[in-house]
């Protein structure tokens, strides 16, 4: 007996049509191939069974025992693996889509985006964990991830999609208070909220101020805490644009200084490279490209390329 694993399937499928037609031209209708094709498949099938599984009439077709006997298994494995295939192809296109991300990237700009992702596209359930470091695609289900850095996280593929701004934000009875920043000398005035991810140092450094006086003051873990320390009137804070522009809008804080930076980080979208092929990653991520590009820079501020020599590999 011929191995079982070597079993022919264009065979198993025009048996199957040529049993539920008897009839071999109207097999080779239903399967858009010739006659002389389906008649090949079944004499290799037989031969591989080493049993006739068809008695052939000159104008009818009936099935033997032993064709009769094979019919409902072949029709139910068929059936499965066309279920199968079926249930496979759903989920590239749809289902479950885990995405990881920064917390506050979520919180402040793209949970107010969602519901027109879920209009668009109602065949995707989204799932998002809040995670600063980029997860291991091979040991967990996740599909992609949106990270701030240079662009660079070695065997995975990378597509930039939103640049961004620091600039010095506070309460609105703080500014009231002490008065706008107009001269980087304005800034000893203010207590100054730290953040591991937006640096005081950093941006005097890159706007020509003096780094000297930045002691004191508290230190935050994460840009949301350090918005809401902000917003209740604890001291200045640097905020991203990306994370700050809700809270501008609606009053809840307002910018202290006009002068702002442009980083050299930005969000990526990160997987991956074969992930990028999956349908409903590629639905996620034009959506999220789409909704990034409309995104406008802060006011006063133009998005041009930066120098590529600018560019760095580190992230946060």
């Amino acid at each position: 007996m011929n191995d079982p694993a070597k079993l022919p399937l264009n065979a198993l499928r025009a048996f199957d049509a040529v049993a539920s037609h008897l009839s071999f031209t109207a097999a080779a209708q239903s399967l858009n191939v010739t006659t002389a094709a389906v008649s090949s498949h079944i004499k290799s099938l037989e031969g591989f069974l080493e049993t006739p599984l068809f008695i052939r009439h000159s104008r009818s077709v009936r099935l033997t025992p032993q064709g009769a006997r094979l019919l409902p298994g072949i029709q139910r494995g068929l059936a499965e693996l066309t279920r199968a295939v079926g249930q496979l192809r759903q989920d590239l296109s749809s289902g479950l889509l885990n995405i990881s991300l920064l917390g506050s990237f979520l919180q402040q700009w793209l949970l107010p985006r969602l519901g027109d992702f879920y209009r668009k596209h109602p065949e995707i359930d989204l799932r998002f964990n809040s995670s600063r470091e980029l997860i291991d695609f091979m040991q967990t289900d996740f599909h992609a991830a949106v990270r701030y850095g240079g662009g660079e996280w070695p065997q995975l593929r990378a597509e930039r999609m939103l640049d961004d701004w620091v600039f010095p934000v506070a309460s609105p009875t703080l500014l009231e208070t002490l008065g706008p920043i107009e001269t980087l000398g304005d800034l000893r005035k203010y207590p100054l909220l730290h953040s591991t991810h937006e640096p005081w140092v950093d941006w005097l450094r890159r706007v020509g101020g003096d780094t000297t006086r930045l002691e004191g003051g508290p230190m935050l873990d994460d840009s949301a805490s350090v918005l809401a320390a902000a917003e209740q009137g604890h001291g200045l804070a640097l905020a991203r644009w990306s994370l700050v522009a809700g809270d501008l809008a609606a009053g809840r804080l307002v910018r202290a200084s006009g002068q702002s930076v442009r980083q050299h980080h930005a969000y990526y979208f990160v997987a991956p490279a074969h992930h990028f092929e999956l349908p409903k990653v590629i639905r996620f991520r034009d959506w999220l490209g789409e909704v990034c590009r409309r995104f406008e820079p802060p006011e006063g501020e133009r998005l041009e390329p930066l120098p590529v020599s600018q560019e760095s590999a580190a992230t946060h």
